[in-house]
This record gives structure tokens, C-alpha cells and sequence, in this order.
């Protein structure tokens, strides 16, 4: 019998699920293929059809979670009156919903903050430095478009608030992930974000914030 395209598909998909699963449960390093294989109920056959190495196995993880969304702010902060700082800041706290309510995204995200990249796996490493380079040109142009408005207090450089902020989310994700979600991500993390952007915005749009809230 032939195998359809949705076939294909839907084997494609059980075997990055067994992969996720026995990833997130052993480690990369220490999963073989075979071991994918049987998780999935499907042959190493089948996934040297979809995927040429683990390595390959691993990317499609990797890529099946996207950054903040990046294309939406930076078409926001186009707009001339955009409170740009208002606008990044709530990309992040929304990105970190979206994260405390999916639980695949936090195995994923567990699976990469555990592996070690030695070897082959230097490729899924490389990959994630082009996402975040990519990732922090985007935002240093939206705090440098804050700083030309007026926006930004003079004490930050686009560059050190992208690190920053960079560093804040990292962090942030990793503790809750590693250490037992021990907090309120949404919660405290929003929380967070709140009093890191109140220290880039500039004296008088700090003031206008807060009486706009009363």
C-alpha cells in the first residue's frame, strides 16, 4: 500500500513526540535512535526517512519553538507614536504565558538547557546563536528607536538594555525550568519586567506611566 503525504506526516510527527518524550526523560547524549524508534513504534528506517542523524531529530525540536514575536514588534514600533518600551515589554510578559501554559514548550526548552553541545550537537548550538543574534538585532533596534524618541532614560545604551534584557529571560526561564517552577512565572516574571523597564524609560515618560495608571 502507498503511503499518503498525511501518512508520512503523521509518522514525521510521532516520531519528533517519542523523540521529545525520551529526550526529555534520558538526554540527548544518552538516547540512541533505536531507542526513538521503538518509543514511536516505528522502525530506524522510518526515521532515517524523515531525519538524516539525531542531530537532525534534535533541530526539528529545536525550531518547533519560536522566539517572542519578533515580526509583530518590529511592525509596531514602526508607527511614529508607538510607546515603543510598552510594546517590547509586553511581548516579553506574553511570551512568558505562552510558556507557563505549554507544557511541550517547557519540555523542549528543559531538553536544550540540559544537553551538552559537544560534537555533532555544536550544529543545534550554532543554529540557537543565529536565532538569538537575530533575536537581540531586533531589539536593539526597538531601544534605539526608544532612545530617538525621547523614551529612554540616557543612562542605557540600546545595546546594554538588549543585554539586559537578554540576560533577564534567560535567566528567569531557566531557573523556573531547572529548579522546580518554584514561582509564579507569569506572576513574578511580569513583575520583573515591570521594574527593569521602569529603569529604561526616561524621567518624564516614567511620570506619565504612572499617573496614566491612577
Amino acid at each position: 500500500m502507498r503511503r499518503t503525504k498525511a501518512d508520512a506526516e503523521a509518522t514525521r510527527q510521532k516520531i519528533l513526540s517519542a523523540a521529545e518524550r525520551v529526550f526529555y526523560e534520558k538526554g540527548v547524549s544518552n538516547t540512541t535512535l533505536e531507542e526513538i524508534a521503538k518509543a514511536a513504534g516505528v522502525t530506524r528506517g522510518a526515521i532515517y526517512w524523515h531525519f538524516a542523524n539525531k542531530t537532525d531529530l534534535f533541530l526539528a525540536l529545536h525550531d518547533a519553538v519560536p522566539l517572542p514575536q519578533e515580526d509583530m514588534v518590529a511592525r509596531e514600533i514602526e508607527a511614529e507614536a508607538a510607546d515603543t518600551l510598552s510594546i517590547l515589554e509586553g511581548a516579553m510578559g506574553d511570551w512568558l504565558d505562552v510558556l507557563a501554559a505549554d507544557e511541550q514548550r517547557q519540555r523542549i526548552l528543559t531538553i536544550m538547557l540540559r544537553t551538552n553541545y559537544d560534537g555533532d550537537l555544536g550544529e543545534v548550538l550554532a543554529r540557537q546563536k543565529e536565532l538569538d543574534e537575530h533575536h537581540n538585532v531586533v531589539l536593539e533596534l526597538a531601544f534605539s528607536r526608544a532612545l530617538a524618541k525621547g523614551q529612554m532614560h540616557e543612562t542605557w545604551t540600546p545595546a546594554s538594555a538588549t543585554r539586559t534584557l537578554h540576560w533577564m529571560m534567560l535567566g528567569l526561564c531557566t531557573e523556573w525550568l531547572l529548579f522546580g517552577r518554584t514561582f509564579d512565572l507569569t506572576a513574578e516574571g511580569r513583575e520583573g519586567l515591570s521594574r527593569l523597564f521602569a529603569s529604561f524609560r526616561a524621567p518624564a515618560v516614567t511620570a506619565t506611566a504612572v499617573v496614566a495608571r491612577l
